[in-house]
């Protein structure tokens, strides 16, 4: 013959004594929960006789726990909260689905967040969390779903899917170009003007240095009347949004400031940059269709700005 495995009161008789215990009023509690006071009363009545002892001292005007009811009454306030929370949690999850994503802080303020609308309104049930950051976090150990990684092709896992590469293109504020005074028709040009700096260390190992797109086409030194450096990318762009300067522009990372007129591109010539936006799964992830289609949107959208840059 089978036993039942927990041999318990209903979980009503829990929340009613709970709820009693809280509030040492039988009243209160009824209130609380909705019922009589004599509906509480009887739940208390029905666990103290399960129990086999008193769980409340009834006195004149006061109700205080017994020694029994203080240890009754950690246990169950421990365990409803648990069991409050471990539902709030499922009846989100079924809800939405959260999306934990890291990329560097340029990615996400140039390219990632301006369209991300479009992906929202799209999956409303997804619940996306950007984690920006330069450092390179391990996905599985900080819980993240996805990295989009900027790095070279040798530096990816295996299966890791490329996004996009990169050409680095001057660019700057249209008030810039229009200054009669300073021209911007040729690199050469660039003398007359404060050069924008992206400065961190391997900066120059990665191509995004002046020194390198100079060089590369043939210009080699060249003395500018002013420069500003900064540490994050997005801080050189936006200073080149407000005129203070001419910045190397990482196409297609700034594709959408260029299409939208806060910022126009001087003269044409580019250099191809060495690396290249990848995006990674968690091997938690792999197989979540969620996690698929934030990956698949993210190479639509690559291919839309690559189409919208050809017809440029």
């Amino acid at each position: 013959m089978m036993t039942r495995r927990y041999n318990l009161p209903q979980l009503g008789f829990f929340q009613g004594f709970e709820a009693a215990a809280r509030n040492l009023s039988f009243t209160k509690a009824a209130a609380e929960l909705f019922l009589t006071q004599s509906a509480v009363s009887r739940q208390i009545k029905a666990l103290e006789d399960h129990l086999g002892l008193k769980l409340f001292e009834r006195r004149p005007r006061a109700l205080v726990l017994t020694e029994s009811g203080q240890a009754l009454y950690r246990v169950a306030q421990t365990v409803l909260e648990q069991l409050q929370s471990a539902t709030d949690g499922l009846r989100a999850d079924s809800r939405t689905r959260q999306l934990t994503i890291t990329t560097t802080t340029g990615f996400a303020s140039l390219w990632l967040i301006p369209r991300l609308r479009r992906f929202t309104v799209r999956h409303p049930d997804i619940d996306v969390r950007i984690a920006a950051t330069t450092d390179t976090l391990n996905l599985e150990r900080s819980l993240i779903d996805l990295a989009i990684r900027y790095c070279k092709p040798d530096a990816v896992p295996e299966g890791t899917i490329r996004l996009f590469g990169e050409e680095m293109i001057p660019v700057c504020s249209r008030s810039l170009l229009r200054d009669r005074s300073r021209p911007l028709k040729r690199p050469q040009d660039l003398k007359h003007h404060t050069l924008l700096h992206f400065d961190y260390p391997g900066a120059e190992k990665q191509f995004l240095d002046w020194g390198t797109w100079l060089t590369a086409l043939g210009i080699g030194e060249l003395k500018s009347v002013g420069a500003l450096h900064f540490s994050q990318y997005e801080q050189m762009i936006q200073a080149a949004i407000t005129g203070q300067g001419v910045a190397l522009g990482r196409q297609p990372l700034v594709n959408e400031l260029i299409q939208s007129g806060m910022l126009v591109v001087p003269f044409k010539q580019a250099i191809v940059g060495a690396r290249a936006h990848f995006i990674i799964e968690s091997s938690a992830a792999v197989g979540k269709p969620h996690v698929r289609q934030f990956a698949a949107w993210l190479l639509e959208e690559a291919k839309t700005d690559s189409e919208r840059e050809g017809h440029g």
